[in-house]
């Protein structure tokens, strides 16, 4: 069975590395799995979470609850699983009923803030600093997509989940390839490929979501994170600023070039074609989640066993003012706590000593994912496929700035306005200044 990642696996899986082939068998359209494990005294104060842990993944969060529920005699935590996209709809029907679990998961971003705006969230910045071990446990670029007007709004529960590029090493190698750390060099291996008749990078227009790993990385390459924190602060014409520009002509550079073939337009991410024109050969280089590892590892195997695979960061652009550390993905899925809690100190003890203790971070790592925690290099050199878990632990671990996925951190409707525009933009159906005049009526709008 193939395994597939679908567009919410993008957003919202936490420890997406973890992806097996369970995952194409997760439940039905709206369906959910309550899990009230282990000890504790169901009459006690109850704490309700709600999650959305498929597979492996899922398994891990159970046992940590049950190992929770033993040990607090005086606290059950009860964890509802739901499938991705019912989960989104359900939890903002919950929050405008003001009827919300103790617990809720999230990605952080604009759709935690409108939580926050409207006063249900629980500010867990008092807790967190009274304990600084707890405090230090976790890696500081990722808490800035659950940090708002520096207070914390919820604490890493899942695997870290950057960007980078994939590559087919067998075609680099018959082609002479080095892997590119400038633009300019992805630009002249790109017209090595076209030449060999090679799709130079695989690319999934159709679900158009990954158009924006693109614009993200190449807006903050040239302008550095301000470019998109005047977005969100809505600075007036924030989206015709010179990285936005550059970033776009960039990008239209690219289609030009031919760098993702001819049909790149009807390739679709949720059933990973991708990643499949990757490794049987069709194309060289893919741009996406580290989500995607484990997806080639079940449907190809041997092309990872064999070392055909390879990865390497987004390059730098020349004169760019960016930070070339910088990274573009989701940081991580958070647990957050809804201000109607039962107890919010109940919810404060399940956050601090069950999510990511030293057993779950164990579990998470024999299950192919990556925490957002300090001090596991030992635990990741010696677990399988090591040099993978390293590299993607050490960009997130160096990372000056970590940009959660801008559709996550715009409100609803401007994201997809974005969403939009950038199909439209790699069409050639408008022009990087179109494209700038289109987003920020967004802004106005906001």
């Amino acid at each position: 069975m193939q395994a597939k990642v679908s567009r919410r696996a993008f957003l919202e899986i936490a420890g997406a590395t973890a992806l097996t082939t369970s995952l194409a068998g997760c439940f039905g359209v709206g369906g959910s799995q309550q899990t009230s494990t282990g000890g504790g005294n169901s009459s006690g104060s109850a704490v309700t979470i709600w999650d959305i842990r498929t597979g492996a993944q899922q398994k891990v969060v159970q046992a940590t609850a049950s190992r929770f529920n033993s040990k607090h005699t005086d606290i059950h935590a009860t964890i509802n699983f739901f499938q991705n996209d019912p989960y989104k709809q359900k939890i903002q029907v919950a929050m405008g009923a003001h009827n919300p679990p103790d617990i809720f998961i999230g990605w952080g971003g604009g759709v935690l803030k409108s939580y926050i705006d409207a006063n249900d969230v629980y500010d867990l910045t008092p807790d967190i600093n009274a304990d600084s071990t707890w405090k230090n446990r976790f890696l500081p670029s990722v808490l800035t997509a659950a940090t708002f007007d520096g207070k914390l709004y919820g604490v890493p529960n899942s695997g870290v989940q950057p960007t980078m590029f994939y590559y087919n090493k067998d075609l680099f190698n018959q082609y002479h390839l080095s892997v590119p750390k400038t633009w300019n060099e992805l630009l002249n291996v790109i017209n090595t490929l076209k030449q060999h008749n090679v799709i130079p990078i695989a690319l999934a227009g159709s679900s158009k979501w990954p158009y924006l790993m693109y614009e993200q990385y190449l807006v903050d390459r040239y302008g550095g994170p301000d470019a998109f924190n005047n977005v969100i602060t809505n600075q007036k014409d924030a989206w015709s600023q010179d990285a936005f520009i550059k970033a776009n002509t960039a990008i239209q550079q690219l289609v030009n070039a031919g760098a993702f073939g001819s049909s790149f337009s009807s390739v679709v991410a949720d059933t990973n074609q991708d990643a499949a024109l990757l490794y049987t050969g069709k194309a060289a280089m893919m741009l996406q989640g580290n989500w995607n590892f484990p997806v080639i590892q079940t449907n190809s195997p041997e092309f990872i066993q064999s070392g055909k695979l390879g990865w390497f960061p987004f390059p730098t652009v020349e004169g760019g003012k960016g930070d070339p550390g910088n990274i573009a993905g989701n940081p991580c899925n958070f647990y957050s706590i809804s201000k109607t809690a039962k107890s919010s100190q109940n919810c404060v003890t399940f956050l601090k000593d069950a999510v990511l203790d030293d057993q779950e971070v164990k579990d998470f790592i024999a299950v192919g994912s990556i925490p957002a925690v300090q001090g596991i290099e030992s635990q990741l050199s010696s677990s399988k496929n090591s040099e993978w878990l390293l590299f993607n632990y050490q960009m997130v671990q160096k990372a000056p700035h970590f940009q959660l996925s801008w559709d996550q951190a715009l409100a609803p409707q401007a994201a997809q306005a974005l969403l939009t525009n950038l199909d439209q933009l790699f069409l050639k159906q408008i022009t990087p200044q179109q494209f700038s005049d289109n987003m920020n009526k967004t802004i106005t709008a906001s």
